[in-house]
C-alpha cells in the first residue's frame, strides 16, 4: 500500500538567501526550521523554492513535478498527469532515498522509508518555502538523506490579513477549488491561518482517478522571545491503482490501457472491478514552542504525532485458497477462485525534537536531539471468492483466519552540533556532526501465508560526519565539502530477505564529496557544481525472488555517482529572463550479478557485468526556460514562460541493455498567468499548456526476466508508465 507521508525554480537560486531579521518576531519566526536547512555560507549544494514561485505553478503537479525543472531531477507521474501517485529522483537517488521534512520533523514512512506524495494532496499551495539539498546535505531528523533531501517549511507568520481563494479545470475531468486566510499578527500576538482543498481527476490511462482533500490550520501566539504554534495538516485521497504499468505490446496499442482490476464474467464479457483502489487518510499535528533565550541564542522544541490508516483493494483472478489462510484448500476440489480483497494498514508515529540555535558575530551553532517512535500494523482481510459466493461469512473467516498480520516497531533516538566559523570576513569553515541509534522489531506472518513467520530483531548505530568551507569574493563563491552517510535497510528489504535464502543484509554507506562554484551578478548567474558520491553495500534488487514471488534486495559492494551540475540565468531586460541547467553523470556499479529464475531447470542462472550502468539513471538532464514579462501598469506583469526538460536514456535494469531501457526525451511546457487589480486586491488568471509539442513517451519502466527454454528461452515481464499527451488546465484566483 503507498503510505506516509514544489513549476519550477529558476536555476539563479539555487543559493539560499539567508534572512536579516530585526525583530524578536522575525528571529523566531526563522527558528523553527532552521536546524534542517543550509545558510547562505553552508559548503551544501542546494537551491530555495519560495511561496511566490510554488502558489503559480501548475495546480495539477503535485509537489515533485512543481520541482522538475530544477537541476538533476526526474519525475513521472503513474497515472500520466500531475494528480496521483507522483515520484521523483535526485542524481538517480529514488524516493527512499530522499529525506523529507515539513517544519523539521520527517515524512518519511519509517518502514518504507517513502514519502507517498498522494497522501498529501495540493501540499504546494500550503508551503511558504522549499529548500532542496543535493547529496547528503545537512544532518536531518528521521531517514537519513542517501541522496537528496527536501527541507519544507508552513512555519510562516503573515503580518497582515489575507484571504485568496481559486479553482482550475483541465484536461481529463480535472477539478481543483480551494482557498486559504491568514488573520495577520494580531495586537494579541494570536494568529491563524486556514487552507482548505479539494480535487478530483479522472487520469490519463484508465483507473488512473483521483479524489482527494486536505486541510491545514494554525493557532500560533508570538509575542516577545515567546513563539507557540499549534498546525494540523491532514490529506484523505482514493486514488485507482496504476502501479503495475502496461506491456510494451499493449503500449503500442493503445496508451491508456490499465489491467488493474480486469476480469472475465460468467457470460465471457471482459470487465472492470470498480473499486480497484489505494485509499489512504494522514493526519499530522505539531506542536511547537520557540524561546529567545539571549539576544543571539534560541531554542526550539517540537512535539509530533501522524496516524495514517488506509487499504488497497483489489480483484484477483484464479488465486490459490491456500494463499489466504482459508480453513479449506479448495471448494468441489476446486483449488483456485477471483477474489476480492483488502492489504489493510495502520501506523502512529510520535517525535519529539529538540534543538538550541546561537548566531555569533563569527560562529554558528546549532544543536539537538530527535526522538521517535513508529508503530505499524499491516493486515489483509478477505472480501468475497466467486466460487463461495455472496453468502458465505467473511467476517467470521477473517477473525479466525486472518491470512496475514504483521507489526513493526522501530524507534530512534539522533543527536547532531552543527558550527560554522568566520576566521575571516570571506572564509567560513563547516563542520557537522550525527548520531543515529536505529531499533527494528518486525513481527508476524506476511502476505501470501507465507510459512517463514517473521521474527526480526536489529539495531543500528551510525556516525554520520561532514565538513567543509566556503570562500567568498563579491559576487564570487567557492565551497567544498566532504560526508559521511549510512542508511539501514527498509521494511521490504528486510521481510522478503526472511522469506527468501537469508542472506545477511548490511546497511548501506556512502561518501559524499562535493566542490562548486556561483558567480552572482546583476543580470547573469551562473553556478557549476562537481559531485562525488561513492556507495558501498547498495542494496539492489537482483533477480532473486521470496518464497511469496517478491524481489529480494542484496548488498552490491561498490558503485558511484559522480557528475558537473551547472546552472545559469541571464535577465538582459526587466521583461525576459533566461534560465537553464544541465547534469552530466557517470553512474556506475563496479560488479554486479543478476538472478534469472530457471524454469527449465530450477534455481537460478547468473549473468554477471562489470562497470555497468544503474537502473533509471540518465547520464544527461537537462532543462532550458525563457520567461516573457512584457506588459505593466494599471495591468500588472503579465508573465509567459516556455521551459522544456530533456532526460536522457535509461536503463530498466542494472545489465545496461539497450533493449531494455527508456528512450530520452524532451517535454517542453507553456506558461502564461496575468494579474490585475481589483478593489481590495487582485485577480489571477493562469492557463497551463503541458506537454505543448504532444510527445508520445514514457518515462518510468521495471522488468522481470526469467529462463524458460526452448526456442524462445527468455522470458520477460515488463511495466512502462506513460505519460499524459498535450493536456491543458486553467486557474482563477482571487485574492485580498
Amino acid at each position: 500500500m503507498k503510505k506516509s507521508l514544489l513549476t519550477a525554480a529558476f536555476a539563479a537560486t539555487f543559493v539560499c538567501a539567508a534572512a536579516q531579521n530585526t525583530t524578536w518576531e522575525e528571529r523566531l519566526d526563522s527558528v523553527v526550521v532552521s536546524s534542517t536547512r543550509a545558510g547562505a555560507e553552508t559548503p551544501v549544494t542546494h537551491v530555495e523554492v519560495g511561496r511566490d514561485v510554488l502558489q503559480s505553478a501548475n495546480p495539477m503537479n503535485s509537489l515533485p513535478m512543481t520541482l522538475g525543472l530544477l537541476p538533476s531531477v526526474v519525475t513521472y507521474n503513474e497515472g500520466g498527469t500531475g494528480l496521483g501517485n507522483s515520484a521523483m529522483t535526485i542524481r538517480g537517488s529514488k524516493g527512499s532515498q530522499i529525506n523529507v521534512t515539513l517544519n523539521g520533523i520527517t515524512l518519511n514512512d519509517a518502514e518504507s522509508q517513502e514519502v507517498f506524495w498522494v497522501n498529501i494532496p495540493a501540499l504546494t499551495s500550503l508551503l511558504s518555502g522549499v529548500q532542496v539539498q543535493r547529496g547528503l546535505g545537512t544532518s536531518l531528523s528521521g531517514a537519513g538523506a542517501f541522496g537528496a533531501s527536501i527541507n519544507m517549511n508552513t512555519a510562516f507568520v503573515a503580518p497582515e490579513p489575507s484571504f485568496r481563494s481559486e479553482i482550475s479545470a483541465g484536461s481529463y475531468g480535472t477539478l481543483l477549488s480551494g482557498f486559504s486566510a491568514r488573520s495577520g499578527l494580531l495586537p494579541s500576538g494570536l494568529y491563524f491561518d486556514l487552507a482548505w482543498t479539494v480535487g478530483r481527476t479522472d487520469g490519463y490511462i484508465r483507473n488512473a482517478g483521483v479524489n482527494s482533500a486536505s486541510l491545514f490550520a494554525v493557532i500560533g501566539w508570538l509575542k516577545g522571545r515567546n513563539s507557540l504554534r499549534l498546525t494540523y495538516l491532514t490529506g484523505d485521497q482514493k486514488s485507482g491503482i496504476t502501479w503495475d504499468g502496461i506491456s510494451p505490446e499493449m503500449y503500442a496499442v493503445d496508451r491508456t490501457y490499465n489491467g488493474a482490476g480486469e476480469y472475465v464474467d460468467d457470460a465471457g464479457r471482459t470487465c472492470y472491478y470498480s473499486n480497484q483502489t489505494d485509499n489512504y487518510a494522514q493526519h499530522h499535528l505539531q506542536l511547537n514552542y520557540t524561546r529567545g533565550l539571549a539576544d543571539r541564542l534560541h531554542w526550539t522544541t517540537t512535539l509530533d504525532y501522524t496516524r495514517g490508516d488506509g487499504y488497497d483493494e483489489y480483484y484477483k483472478t484464479g488465486r490459490k485458497f491456500a494463499e489466504f489462510g482459508y480453513p479449506f484448500s479448495d471448494v468441489g476440489g476446486v483449488k483456485k477462485s477471483d477474489m476480492i480483497y483488502r492489504k489493510k494498514m495502520g501506523n502512529d508515529l510520535y517525535v519529539g525534537q529538540t534543538s538550541l540555535r546561537y548566531r555569533g558575530s563569527a560562529l554558528n551553532l546549532d544543536g539537538g536531539v530527535n526522538f521517535s517512535r513508529y508503530d505499524g500494523d499491516h493486515w489483509g482481510e478477505m472480501l468475497w471468492a466467486r466460487l463461495l459466493g455472496d453468502r458465505y461469512d467473511y467476517a467470521s473467516m477473517n477473525r479466525n483466519y486472518t491470512w496475514y498480520r504483521n507489526n513493526g516497531l522501530k524507534q530512534e533516538v539522533n543527536g547532531f552540533l552543527r558550527a560554522e566559523y568566520r576566521p575571516l570576513s570571506w572564509l567560513t569553515a563547516y563542520a557537522d556532526l550525527q548520531y543515529r541509534h536505529i531499533g527494528y522489531d518486525l513481527v508476524g506472518p506476511d502476505d501470501k501465508a507465507s510459512s517463514v513467520p517473521m521474527d526480526y530483531h536489529e539495531k543500528w548505530n551510525f556516525f554520520n560526519p561532514r565538513g567543509g568551507v566556503t570562500a567568498r569574493f563579491g559576487g564570487h563563491k567557492l565551497y567544498a565539502s566532504v560526508a559521511l552517510g549510512h542508511r539501514e535497510p527498509g521494511r521490504s528489504d528486510i521481510k522478503e530477505n526472511i522469506k527468501g535464502e537469508m542472506i545477511p543484509i548490511k546497511p548501506e554507506s556512502m561518501v559524499d564529496v562535493e566542490a562548486g562554484y556561483g558567480y552572482f551578478g546583476e543580470h547573469f548567474t551562473g553556478t557549476a557544481n562537481l559531485y562525488l558520491m561513492e556507495y558501498r553495500d547498495m542494496l539492489l534488487e537482483t533477480g532473486r525472488l521470496s518464497s511469496s514471488g517478491y524481489a529480494i534486495k542484496e548488498n552490491v559492494g561498490r558503485g558511484w555517482r559522480r557528475g558537473i551540475e551547472l546552472a545559469a540565468a541571464w535577465t538582459p531586460s526587466r521583461v525576459l529572463r533566461i534560465d537553464g541547467n544541465l547534469t552530466l553523470s557517470h553512474n556506475r556499479l563496479r560488479r554486479f550479478t543478476a538472478y534469472l529464475e530457471d524454469w527449465e531447470n530450477g534455481g537460478y542462472k547468473e549473468e554477471t557485468y562489470e562497470n555497468t550502468t544503474m537502473l533509471l539513471s540518465p547520464s544527461a538532464v537537462g532543462m532550458g526556460r525563457v520567461s516573457l514579462a512584457p506588459f505593466s501598469g494599471w495591468w500588472q506583469p503579465m508573465t509567459l514562460s516556455l521551459s522544456g526538460k530533456y532526460v536522457g536514456k535509461q536503463y530498466w535494469d542494472n545489465t545496461q541493455s539497450e533493449e531494455r531501457c527508456i528512450p530520452a526525451f524532451f517535454v517542453a511546457d507553456l506558461s502564461l498567468s496575468h494579474r490585475f487589480d481589483i478593489p481590495c486586491g487582485s485577480l489571477e488568471l493562469s492557463l497551463y499548456v503541458n506537454n505543448l509539442l504532444n510527445r508520445a513517451y514514457y518515462a518510468y519502466a521495471w522488468v522481470y526476466r526469467a529462463w524458460q527454454g526452448g526456442a524462445d528461452p527468455m522470458y520477460l515481464e515488463v511495466g512502462l508508465y506513460p505519460q499524459a499527451m498535450r493536456n491543458i488546465m486553467g486557474k482563477i484566483a482571487l485574492c485580498f
